[in-house]
């Protein structure tokens, strides 16, 4: 058709040809600043020093989960992918880039012992990060800078038959549970605190208590003085995740099953309580397939496990969010307002936050699963071992890359503070260049007129200081 243009391929591409024979480019040029703030952060120190992987496979275990990480960062999701630190001129970058054979043998060799000094590698690595970057932006105790925690599951799926612990879980999904514990404030994007794999068949609360005073004792160390917020969902409703929050210097927000005792409380709430509120941006509703902006929130003074010893009994608020039942009637207006009842239980200050606010907050938890989705479209697209205690293993690295990811952002300014890990890896990690070397320098030439050059040259000069 006339007047469309197309995109074409030049004539002189048409006349050329291809031959992979160039020594010195790099295809991934951002892993330079990238791996120098890792150096800087004590990733490869800490990993040699507390991992006591046996000998004969975990020789150099420093450099060999260095350059795990450095994989995963650049792309890689599988142990095959690793071979993409092999190549052109990254011998000129980096220092012996060992053989993806090597690097699953390495894996393989993890027991759960191992796994879990790997856990602490991920937790004093992340306090690196967080004193050479702003990856937590402020650190103030002023109660209006919130600090949440947030706890979730999902299912990553696995196929095949030689996955150790793979099953159906509640998704009806075939795979491995992978439980995160994340931590964001106002100024950052959430990164990881914790992180645990599981049996594809196992329950929600499973091992949950654990993970959340994990969570709980990483928090304090990261922002000491503040109070952070736990949210959950109904799945982790229970005295011992609860407990280990509170017990960790938390308060807790986290949705609650409507059991006779909720819905007992529910009827005492005066119908005067109930304010109207509005949503900036209409939420689908899955029960009744329809979109809501409106609802009303009331709230009430209740003691969750009541039931319970003493001790164990949490006061505090019950906040009841109410929506329209635009199915109790259908096809016809009903002679009375139908409604559908939501409600979560909170320890938070009413005078910090007020019924409304609390109810925004917690709604807000659902920010867990942008993660998931990012680590689903990076490393964790595939766990890439038959064996229970290597893909467990891979789960911490893939944590170790996110949080080196989001640091590594951090250091451009504002316009990627908040990216997914895909978009850093377009405009920062995967950029091609050519090294020379010229009077003992190494000298990296980037591509002209590279869009996201300003923020590439900032990270460069922040991680690697000025040339």
């Amino acid at each position: 058709m006339k007047g469309i243009r197309r995109v074409q391929l030049s004539h002189m591409v048409r006349a050329t040809s291809a031959v992979f024979d160039e020594p010195n480019l790099v295809s991934a040029a951002g892993l330079v600043p990238v791996l120098a703030l890792a150096e800087s952060a004590g990733l490869a120190v800490l990993a040699q020093q507390q991992l006591t992987v046996p000998a004969d496979k975990g020789a150099n275990a420093g450099l060999k989960v260095a350059l795990l990480v450095a994989g995963m960062v650049a792309g890689a999701d599988s142990i095959d992918d690793m071979g993409l630190l092999r190549h052109g001129g990254m011998g000129r970058v980096f220092t012996a880039a060992y053989a993806p054979s090597t690097l699953g043998s390495f894996l393989r060799a993890f027991t759960f012992g191992h796994v879990r000094q790997l856990d602490a590698v991920a937790a004093r690595f992340l306090a690196g990060l967080n004193g050479r970057t702003p990856i937590l932006g402020s650190t103030s105790t002023d109660p209006a800078s919130q600090v949440l925690v947030d706890v979730d599951d999902t299912i990553v799926e696995v196929h095949g038959y030689a996955k150790q612990g793979a099953g159906f879980g509640y998704s009806k999904v075939r795979g491995l549970n992978a439980l995160l514990a994340t931590v964001s404030t106002p100024q950052a994007a959430p990164v990881i605190l914790a992180s645990r794999l599981r049996k594809g068949s196992c329950g929600s609360p499973r091992g949950v208590k654990r993970l959340v005073a994990d969570a709980a004792a990483q928090t304090r160390r990261l922002l000491p003085g503040s109070r952070p917020l736990v949210r959950m969902d109904s799945a982790f409703y229970g005295r011992g995740p609860v407990g280990a929050a509170i017990t960790g210097g938390c308060d807790v927000s986290v949705t609650v099953r409507q059991d006779a005792t909720v819905r007992a409380a529910i009827t005492r709430i005066d119908d005067q309580a109930w304010i109207p509120i509005e949503y900036p941006d209409a939420v689908f509703d899955e029960p009744s397939g329809r979109w809501i902006s409106r609802a009303e929130v009331a709230e009430i003074d209740f003691t969750a496990f009541a039931a319970q010893k003493p001790v164990e009994q949490v006061p505090g608020r019950l906040i009841v969010r109410r929506i329209p039942d635009l199915n109790a009637f259908p096809g016809q207006d009903g002679l009375f307002d139908s409604w559908r009842f939501h409600a979560f239980f909170t320890t938070s200050d009413p005078n910090w936050l007020d019924t409304v606010a609390a109810d925004q907050i917690h709604r807000g938890h659902a920010i867990i699963e942008q993660v998931h989705a990012d680590l689903k479209a990076s490393a964790l697209a595939h766990l890439p071992s038959g064996k229970f205690t290597a893909n467990a293993a891979w789960l911490v690295l893939a944590v170790i890359a996110f949080n080196l990811t989001r640091a590594a952002a951090t250091l451009t300014g504002s316009a990627l503070r908040k990216a997914t890990s895909g978009t850093i890896r377009r405009r920062l990690i995967n950029v091609p260049a050519r090294s020379a070397t010229s009077a003992r320098r190494l000298t990296l030439h980037l591509p002209l007129a590279w869009p996201w050059q300003q923020a590439w040259t900032q990270l460069f000069h922040r991680a690697c200081g000025p040339p």
